[in-house]
């Protein structure tokens, strides 16, 4: 199939069709609108349903009932929006069932505004409702990528039985790139008999529920999950490594759209004869933090800068993960403001400089 231009909101919609999702529930919020509103037009060509809720409170539980009865299903939305959503989300965790939810972030706290931003870090990575829970978080950087991502994380929630994340910003969801929608095989739904609730004729009734009165077994629940989550990190955390073959004495560390504007910047100090190389995460939670960690204790690296558009959310799992070895620089802008080339370069420079590289 010849790949189509199509605006990154749009793709979201269309991506999720094409991985067997034909139900979708949310509430409009800028700047991810453009997902409803492709949405309710596309879906019902295809047979699908579209319910435009009262609120984003309405639409995640919404999620929750039709996750429930074994419909593949997903919302989108921003950032206080996705606030809003934070008690389905974690009764969807502790009911250990599958969906997905897309936050285009945009900046906080509060109401904030409407532009860009990566704030929403620690509410995705540290699990935004109330106990011992996470969603696996993919961050896509390109267009291609968010629609291989919608692709992959329906069959990745139900591998889990656990909800996941795709996590972008303003500035993936409006950008228009090619996509190729057949870059990605779509995997048939899993077998939903065993626990979704589609009718106990014949078997023993499924009863979806996350509360437990005997505070032993609601331990032993909560170590399940734990387990599920280490299970996660040895089998699907996703990065990705740019110019680090050839021993960059610095590495720069910056994910989503960020990331492709560090890219720009290495090259230009590339030219100019500066080892530089990017590590990107792709998978937020579980954190690369093995493989970052790797990275740390290599001879030829003399230190790590993270660039990103909040005041240091991810800053804080790279010292984690570096084990700060060597020295971690940073350099945010926030507010909806987006890093330019420039400033990024000028940062970059000075961290090579300052590291000793």
């Amino acid at each position: 199939m010849a790949k189509l231009l199509m605006k990154g909101a749009e793709a979201i919609g269309e991506a999720a069709i094409r991985a067997g999702c034909l139900a979708y529930f949310a509430y409009p919020i800028t700047p991810q609108s453009e997902v409803a509103e492709y949405l309710a037009k596309r879906l019902p060509e295809v047979g699908g349903t579209f319910v435009q809720a009262e609120s984003e409170v309405a639409a995640s539980q919404m999620v929750y009932g039709a996750a429930g009865a074994g419909v593949r299903v997903f919302t989108s939305s921003s950032s206080p929006g996705v606030s809003l959503m934070a008690e389905a989300m974690s009764y969807m965790s502790g009911s250990e069932l599958p969906a997905v939810f897309v936050n285009i972030v945009r900046a906080g706290p509060g109401l904030g505004g409407i532009l860009p931003s990566q704030s929403d870090y620690n509410q995705a990575t540290r699990g935004a409702g109330h106990g011992d829970y996470h969603f696996m978080i993919l961050a896509p950087a390109t267009v291609q990528e968010l629609v291989d991502w919608m692709i992959k994380a329906f069959p990745l929630s139900e591998k889990y039985m656990n909800p996941v994340m795709i996590m972008g910003d303003g500035l993936i969801a409006q950008m228009m790139e090619p996509v190729d929608f057949d870059s990605v095989k779509a995997e048939d739904i899993i077998e939903v008999e065993s626990w979704a609730t589609t009718g106990a004729k014949g078997r023993k009734r499924n009863l979806i529920n996350s509360l437990f009165l005997d505070p032993l077994k609601l331990e032993e629940f909560n170590h399940k999950l734990a387990a599920k989550y280490q299970r996660m990190a040895e089998e699907d955390v996703y990065y990705e490594k740019y110019l680090m073959d050839d021993e960059p004495a610095l590495i720069a560390v910056a994910y989503g759209t960020t990331a492709r504007i560090v890219k720009t910047a290495i090259d230009v100090l590339r030219a100019e004869g500066m080892k530089i190389g990017l590590f990107r995460p792709i998978s937020l939670f579980p954190f690369p933090k093995v493989e970052l960690r790797e990275e740390s204790a290599k001879d030829h690296v003399r230190g790590f800068s993270v660039v990103e558009m909040s005041n240091g959310q991810m800053l804080d799992d790279v010292k984690w993960a570096t084990l700060e070895r060597k020295p971690v620089g940073f350099f945010s802008r926030n507010g909806g403001i987006v890093p330019n080339p420039e400033e990024t370069i000028d940062f970059l420079r000075k961290e090579y400089e300052r590291t000793g590289a």
